[in-house]
């Protein structure tokens, strides 16, 4: 992973790897800067500590927090018990998505043949300083597209090249809604009438980020999901299919309800 050469801020929740355990504290590096630190047996946990070693140990990934700073020996000063366990799970989360947006990066570098460096100053930077972080960033561009970056003033063909390594890497979150449609049609067509308005409904809707699913649960119960990028969309689609539905069942001499699902 890209180490900063910067130094952390106090209180900053950082991500470091145990070097050395000694009785009285322990020795690490800072896998976000390119810095150690050092931890003492006093800021490892909240009530007596016998042995270090059952709390910390060499090569071992831990989240710590950054009590004090001296640039001027090259010294930071870290806690492990001044950490939450709530903190330590988003921070870990956040550390190994920015480490896989930056593999991203290096696979849209290796395409271009360019130096990951110049990459990475030249979208990454731009990301996070946009969205508080490179793989928030990516996930835009997941959604939004190659405009996105084009917006933000990256050269297009490393754009495209980042376009494609981060669509076949990473999909867009995405919603889910459903109903139940009770569908009735006494003509001697009567299974014809339902499916047609049924899958007129869904022809209806056409959008490449809206996934649409009609399946029988048991006659005369249908089943409609909505599958979208955001909750407000997906219940517009969902309306409109099932009203849409609810119409052309009326229409073609059927009846019909529908019940919106939790």
């Amino acid at each position: 992973m890209r180490r900063k050469d910067e130094w952390p801020e106090v209180d900053e929740l950082v991500i470091a790897t145990v070097e050395e355990v000694i009785d009285h504290g322990a020795y690490v590096t800072l896998d976000e800067y390119d810095k150690r630190g050092f931890l003492h047996i006093s800021e490892v946990s909240s009530s007596w500590v016998r042995n270090i070693r059952d709390y910390v140990r060499e090569r071992q990934k831990v989240v710590l927090k950054v009590l004090r700073i001296n640039p001027e020996i090259g010294h930071v000063d870290l806690s492990l018990r001044r950490v939450t366990k709530r903190e330590k799970i988003e921070k870990m989360l956040s550390w190994k998505m920015e480490r896989r947006a930056e593999s991203f990066l290096r696979s849209a570098a290796e395409k271009l043949g360019m130096n990951f460096n110049d990459v990475y100053e030249g979208v990454g930077l731009i990301l996070e300083k946009e969205y508080g972080g490179i793989y928030d960033g990516l996930e835009r561009v997941a959604k939004d597209g190659v405009e996105l970056l084009l917006r933000l003033g990256i050269n297009k063909d490393i754009a495209l090249a980042i376009e494609d390594v981060v669509k076949e890497k990473i999909k867009p979150p995405t919603v889910k809604v459903k109903g139940v449609l009770e569908l009735r049609c006494f003509k001697s067509n009567g299974v014809d009438v339902i499916r047609n308005a049924l899958l007129s409904a869904k022809k209806a809707v056409k959008s490449k980020t809206v996934e649409v699913r009609l399946y029988t649960i048991a006659p005369p119960r249908y089943s409609v999901e909505v599958i979208a990028d955001d909750y407000k969309r997906a219940e517009h689609v969902l309306q409109k299919i099932s009203e849409a539905v609810l119409e052309n069942i009326v229409k073609m001499g059927g009846i019909g309800s529908f019940k919106r699902e939790k």
